[in-house]
């Protein structure tokens, strides 16, 4: 009898249950019926056996607590008897097995010392503690994770008072998605809503003036926004280059790459006490007399380690690149032409850096600026640190992502929930930009004057792998623009009703909405694709639209304690196959790809994709389907293995810029010394011998830069 059904049923005399807490708990006869099936599943048997042998549990039950309810550990006792008086020894096997699993599970969660309300993963409140639970001023935690979606939902929820809507509803909407795990918000909304720094948004943009004063302020003001946990992007093509006069001394400049140590070494400082390591793009235009210094900065062991970095490439440059022409070097100060750079060399020393440091990205600066909502307030010219959020000096955007692994079932994808969770979403970020407390007035007139939000995905890779879809497919591109498509209407549907409820934001006029025909809108951007991180482990899925980084590997999980790790989708297709077995797992845990293992069907081998197991093109073409249909833009990190070679690289940059990307990250494994993911035989602390990941480790580029 399947699980649902039972709700319907009569329970008999049995009411309640003793739960392992010691409070008494509605009796549910559907978790014997799934855990029945399960454990079928796993012994090879008929998961419809349950319909039969739960009954038998319930009436067994019945005559043995006539009068008390049982305990949770006395029903799973007598699952096991059930089990084997009805003939079922392997499954009874595979059920002990459970129960012990889960029961080494819950001591390993009782040592982190917090009450799992939520029943979320050991990895998930491994890093809820670790960064987002809020505490005393003894350091101790005091809420648990439904708490937190509680303190989170209901301090969003509260703005919607100022436009005349009940915040009860929306607090209770706004938990019920963030406690199903189907949408979060970005790390700032989780750790700050309602407390003391109130700072809600992850990604910023600041100026840098020529100038030492403007240029200190803009550390000041990055080291307040990193403190509360935001990330800062900084174009430093506005300053002189190296060389050139300063007239007020009669000295000569250093440039902008000497003055970005001020910039990292504040990230240094700041980033001990936080929750959340600082992080930083660094931004310098392809026509900066010191583009060549630039490109080559992180190059030196130790340098700008608290920064990514991207090369701003025009329209022009990269035509030259394709020309193999030559391009002109611009001195910001004067404006005046200094020189010329052969475009292909240039090109050339973008892609050996990259391909020796994993620094530089591109960001392809004149399609993002094509693209700008509302050009009349001026150029964007940097992002925030990974790349996603292009945004104007003094802009800020806060972000969310909804699992997609949580929307399909029987090889399809939930619509409904899905346009229901981008309605949901969008009212929830559009709060956020009410509820935000913002560290600097400038910041907070141009985020409440164009209210830009960036609502993203993630579980992505799971999604297509439920729906049968191997990642590196046509299939896949097609059903990322369908996905992705539907999410962006829906929103810019959301932001419009908004809009006539409460108003469109105040730069609506003249806007690139406007000119689009929108009589209306709420938010000058709808859509982004983050990394997702740390709320990916949360969540317990894949990281953006990243595919599986490993089928199975060793995952750090608390200080001292390691735990095999294996895709669940790929742990049910092998049992369904009749292949599954701890052996094999382990052997798949050395390399983390099955591809080549003959004992694994070749239709499972096509599904069950990694990254480093994807050629180059559909990492990026991938990326490039997404952002069709994204306002802001997409990050994807393009993971190359060890022994690609720098042409590779240079072509995947090629690639990105032909099919309409508006930035690119490449990372070719082992490319930085400090890593989160390490493959078998490398130098993974203490273990060389698996695959082995860090605990806020979900997929994309396997270094801390990215773990933001």
């Amino acid at each position: 009898m399947a699980a649902d059904n039972w709700k319907t049923m009569d329970r008999g005399r049995i009411s309640s249950i003793i739960s392992r807490d010691g409070h008494e708990v509605p009796f549910d006869p559907g978790r014997i019926d799934r855990a029945i099936s399960q454990a079928a599943a796993a012994g090879g048997a008929d998961e419809g056996l349950a319909g039969e042998l739960t009954p038998a549990v319930v009436a067994r039950l019945e005559e043995l607590f006539p009068h008390e309810p049982p305990g949770v550990e006395q029903i799973q006792d007598l699952v096991e008897e059930v089990l084997i008086a009805s003939g079922h020894p392997e499954i009874a096997r595979e059920y002990i097995t459970y129960r012990q699993k889960h029961a080494e599970l819950r001591a390993a969660k009782r040592l982190l010392g917090i009450h799992d309300d939520l029943k979320l993963p050991l990895n998930a409140l491994t890093v809820l503690k670790k960064r987002y639970l809020a505490r005393d001023q003894d350091g101790e935690v005091i809420e648990t994770p439904g708490d937190l979606f509680r303190r989170v939902a209901r301090f969003i929820a509260a703005p919607d008072a100022a436009y005349g809507d009940d915040p009860g509803e929306a607090e209770e909407v706004f938990y019920r998605v963030m406690a199903a795990r189907e949408f979060l918000p970005n790390s700032p909304t989780l750790m700050n809503a309602g407390s003391r720094l109130g700072l809600l948004s992850a990604c910023f943009v600041l100026p840098v003036p020529d100038s030492i004063p403007g240029i200190f302020e803009a550390v000041k003001n990055m080291a307040i926004i990193h403190q509360a946990g935001g990330g800062t992007g900084f174009s430093f093509s506005r300053l002189r280059p190296r060389g050139d006069i300063v007239g007020s001394t009669m000295g000569v400049a250093s440039g902008p790459v000497s003055f970005m140590r001020a910039f990292d070494s504040g990230t240094e400082v700041v980033k001990q006490g936080g929750r959340r390591r600082g992080a930083n793009m660094g931004v310098l235009r392809v026509d900066h007399p010191d583009i060549l210094e630039f490109i080559n900065a992180k190059r030196q062991p130790g340098f700008l380690e608290n920064f990514n970095i991207s090369v701003a490439a025009t329209s022009r440059f990269m035509e030259a690149v394709r020309a193999q022409g030559d391009y002109d070097l611009v001195n910001p100060r004067s404006g005046r032409r200094t020189g010329s750079l052969k475009a292909a060399s240039v090109m050339e020393a973008i892609a050996a850096a990259a391909w020796q440091t994993g620094d530089p990205g591109m960001i392809f600066i004149d399609r993002i600026n094509k693209a700008n909502p509302t050009p009349a307030l001026g150029a964007i010219e940097s992002t925030n640190p990974c790349g996603e959020q292009p945004l104007l000096p003094y802009e800020s955007c806060n972000l969310g992502s909804i699992d997609l692994s949580r929307l399909v079932s029987g090889g399809h994808v939930d619509w409904d929930r899905l346009g229901e969770l981008v309605e949901v979403a969008v009212h929830f970020l559009d709060n956020v930009i009410d509820a935000n407390r913002y560290p600097l007035e400038e910041i907070e007139n141009l985020t409440l004057g164009n209210r830009k939000i960036g609502l993203g995905v993630m579980g992505f890779a799971e999604a297509l792998i439920r729906l049968g879809i191997p990642y590196d497919s046509e299939t896949a591109l097609e059903k990322a623009e369908e996905i992705m498509g539907f999410i962006t209407r829906r929103a810019a549907e959301a932001s419009r009703r908004l809009a006539e409820r409460r108003g469109s934001f105040p730069n609506f006029e003249g806007s690139a909405m406007q000119a689009r025909g929108f009589p209306a809108m709420r938010n000058a951007t709808l859509t982004t694709i983050a990394p997702t991180g740390s709320i990916s482990v949360i969540a317990g899925t894949t990281s953006g639209i990243e595919p599986l980084f490993a089928i199975s590997f060793v995952r750090d999980v608390m200080e001292g304690t390691r735990l095999l790790e294996t895709n669940a989708d790929f742990e049910q297709a092998a049992r369904a196959g009749g292949y599954h077995s701890e052996e094999l797992m382990l052997e798949i845990a050395r390399s983390g790809s099955i591809q080549g293992m003959q004992g694994i069907p070749a239709a499972d081998r096509r599904l069950f994709v990694t990254a480093l197991d994807i050629d180059t093109e559909w990492h990026i073409r991938m990326q490039a389907a997404f952002q069709k249909h994204v306002d802001n833009a997409v990050s994807k990190t393009v993971n190359l293995p060890r022994d690609a070679g720098i042409v590779e690289v240079r072509d995947a940059f090629l690639l990105a810029d032909e099919l309409g990307c508006k930035g690119i990250t490449a990372y070719r494994y082992g490319s930085k010394e400090a890593q989160v993911l390490y493959l078998a035989g490398e130098a993974a602390p203490d273990d060389a011998s698996h695959v082995h990941a860090g605990a806020e480790y979900a997929g994309g580029c396997p270094t801390v830069d990215c773990e933001y």
